[in-house]
């Protein structure tokens, strides 16, 4: 698989990672070790070397699991955590360096590693990006050993931007995807000249881009594509990218009659990511190792072609801008 250099991070990381939100077998339900153990080694057999996780991911059990997986690799695999999502209420005033160094040496230990390769925000209130000495505090965790190189992950454009002040991040984590083009148009530039990398999250929009979803498709009632539709528990962004499903399900029509091939959606959804060059990795998340193949496989693809990367635009601006292009 290619690889790209993550800003300046140096970090030459696979084009397609692994996101672990989802890690133990699915959104929702009992975490489940053995899925877990066959994802990741999974992804590793296949060449991954970037793995993304959270504290907050299945309560540390997502971080515990990559950690036994890295104890049974050889091969170098970088390492990305987050951390902040645990403060309750999840407010600016819950920021405090100390709190946020509990939280990174915990991680620490619940990996089983002595230094995060990337330690990163975790979608902090707007308010963080305010405050100076909740970034110096990754300066001394870096000069301790602690880590090698901190970033963001960001809710709004808006916020990436703000990232961008601080010398020490070295990279932003974004939602974009073929319904959230906003980051390309306003964001990517600035990144590129401040050699920020950039990590790609949620690129199939939680299911809709794979072309899979149906009206008639249901979810456990412990995943938050039941729950969190409209932000109840988080940002609504984070589910479907903010895209109300019936209207997403149309776009996805018109997408299907774009990209008429052997290849599913969800392929041309990530290979249509991997078009712009200041993306650094994609990080898809899996439920289980054919997904992780499937998502690889991707990156193998032709590059789409100009009138495909017309027509995308096309449907988002005809179907999805209206309703998510200001939000986020």
């Amino acid at each position: 698989m290619n690889k790209r250099r993550l800003g300046k991070t140096d970090l030459e990381v696979t084009e397609i990672a692994l996101g672990t939100w989802q890690v133990g077998g699915g959104w929702g339900g009992l975490f489940n070790h053995k899925a877990a153990h066959n994802i990741l080694h999974g992804a590793f057999d296949a060449g991954v070397n970037f793995i993304d996780t959270a504290d907050v991911y299945d309560a540390g059990l997502s971080e515990a699991a990559l950690g036994k997986a890295l104890k049974e690799r050889s091969e170098p695999i970088y390492v990305a955590s987050k951390c902040g999502r645990q403060i309750n209420p999840h407010v600016n005033a819950g920021y405090q360096p100390q709190v946020l160094r509990n939280y990174v040496e915990a991680s620490l230990k619940n990996i089983g590693i002595e230094r995060l390769d990337l330690i990163q925000l975790h979608c902090p209130p707007t308010e963080v990006y305010q405050r100076p000495e909740i970034f110096e505090l990754f300066d001394r965790l870096k000069e301790e050993g602690k880590i090698a190189h901190m970033g963001v992950s960001v809710e709004k454009v808006e916020e990436a931007k703000m990232a961008l002040d601080f010398d020490n991040v070295c990279t932003v984590q974004i939602i974009f995807n073929m319904f959230r083009h906003k980051p390309a148009e306003e964001f990517f530039p600035l990144a590129k000249a401040k050699d920020c990398g950039i990590i790609v999250r949620v690129p199939l929009a939680s299911g809709l881009l794979s072309g899979k979803m149906t009206k008639e498709t249901t979810f456990d009632p412990l995943d938050h594509r039941t729950f969190n539709r409209d932000g109840e528990a988080f940002d609504k962004g984070e589910t479907f990218s903010g895209v109300e499903v019936d209207k997403g399900l149309e776009a996805v029509d018109a997408l299907k009659e774009l990209f008429q091939g052997e290849e599913s959606l969800a392929a041309y959804a990530l290979r249509w990511i991997l078009m712009f060059p200041e993306v650094g990795t994609v990080i898809p998340g899996a439920s289980r190792v054919e997904q992780v193949h499937a998502n690889i496989k991707a990156a193998s693809l032709p590059p789409i072609s100009p009138e495909q990367m017309e027509g995308v635009k096309k449907i988002y601006e005809q179907n999805i801008k209206e309703d998510v292009h200001d939000l986020w």
